[in-house]
């Protein structure tokens, strides 16, 4: 199917208000604009920097869960959540309790992240794949009550306060199995032959369009693109997520998934997708290597002049890049030092302005590793 000549899908008539139920995407598709071939073009070179970026740098392992906080506050905080990068590394005896739902939140996203990386190892990115997420992702938070892992079996809706006055109303739920199973095929249907990063754009605007869930549909849909990205082995470590441009371009992106359900408008989405992946993944790789140099010259300026604590100051600095955010028994169990060792230790990383103590407490005091957070 050529793009310019796609059909988003129809509007169906539900009980005193109508649904829109799009059309089936498990098909080929094809375009002969110049500037998505540029953008694909663009798109993948940056991807393939980063790709080999990340297999360069020794111990990449250590900074992925930076990027996956980084994802998990900013794909929340397009739901309206609060927390930033600083209060979701806190751990959750030291969060305030008006901040605990948010926290949350934030922290089950980062779970459930994980959880799907895992599984990829062992089964395909399948239905059955984000409905584990999903469970991940609702439990012991606002959602919890929604079905957590459970695709719905009610009519749901997006904006306004009830089905009459709904900005969107998705497919009813009775459509949802053939929708889904259309869905699935697509992601792995070697018989079409469409660039990767065309078939997870289009993947990504129809999971949206479908919505499976009550809740949660947006951060699973954003969580999707990470999974497609490794999963195909386009990426090798999981390092690029999009929420960030989607969050910084809100408006944009809600508009440009619009357009396509309104205007059968499939070619500026995808440019749309193609420039958050460009984007993304320079940023990704400027972080990459301003992590890099951070820790080179930490290591070169700093963590020299501590004499015969040396040894001892490499090893802590190594735990802050995967653990930025610490406690004097953190520091202990990193360590293996004596509490009052550990506390002249962090004094002397607070003197070299490494650490930052942010609670301005006396007693159970929080640090962070300010300018690496600050990198994310």
């Amino acid at each position: 199917m050529n793009i310019k000549d796609y059909k988003a899908g129809t509007l169906r008539k539900g009980y005193q208000y109508q649904y829109f139920l799009p059309g089936k995407i498990n098909h080929s598709f094809f375009w002969s604009d110049e500037t998505i071939n540029e953008l694909l073009e663009k798109a993948s070179l940056k991807l393939g920097e980063l790709n080999a970026f990340s297999m360069f740098v020794p111990n990449t392992d250590m900074f992925i869960l930076m990027h996956v906080y980084k994802e998990a506050v900013f794909s929340s905080r397009i739901e309206g959540t609060q927390t930033n990068l600083e209060e979701a590394l806190i751990e959750e005896k030291d969060i305030k309790p008006e901040k605990h739902n948010d926290w949350q939140e934030v922290n089950n996203y980062v779970i459930a992240i994980n959880s799907a990386i895992e599984m990829l190892a062992e089964l395909p990115l399948s239905n059955r794949l984000i409905k584990h997420t999903h469970k991940i992702l609702l439990s012991s938070a606002r959602g919890e009550h929604k079905n957590p892992g459970e695709f719905r079996h009610s009519q749901n809706w997006i904006g306004g306060a009830s089905l009459a006055d709904a900005v969107f109303v998705p497919p009813a739920h009775e459509e949802l199995t053939e929708l889904l199973a259309d869905f699935e095929l697509f992601l792995h249907n070697s018989d079409i032959k469409i660039p990767h990063l065309i078939r997870i754009a289009i993947a990504h605007y129809q999971f949206e369009t479908i919505p499976p869930f009550l809740d949660g549909n947006g951060r699973i849909g954003r969580l999707l693109i990470t999974l497609y990205l490794v999963s195909s082995g386009i990426l090798e470590k999981p390092l690029l997520y999009l929420s960030d441009f989607f969050e910084r371009n809100k408006t944009l992106y809600y508009d440009n998934l619009t357009l396509v359900r309104t205007n059968n408008d499939l070619a500026q989405w995808i440019k749309f997708f193609l420039t958050g992946i460009i984007q993304t993944a320079e940023i990704a790789v400027i972080t990459l290597k301003s992590v890099i140099e951070l820790k080179s010259s930490i290591e070169r300026e700093k963590i020299l002049t501590l004499g015969k604590r040396t040894k001892m100051g490499n090893l802590f600095l190594n735990s802050l890049f995967s653990k930025p955010v610490v406690t004097i028994k953190d520091v202990q169990t990193t360590t293996g030092l004596s509490t009052k060792a550990a506390n002249d230790l962090v004094k002397a990383f607070t003197g070299l302005k490494i650490l930052r103590e942010i609670t301005g407490h006396q007693r159970n005091r929080i640090f962070i590793f300010d300018e690496y957070v600050r990198m994310f």
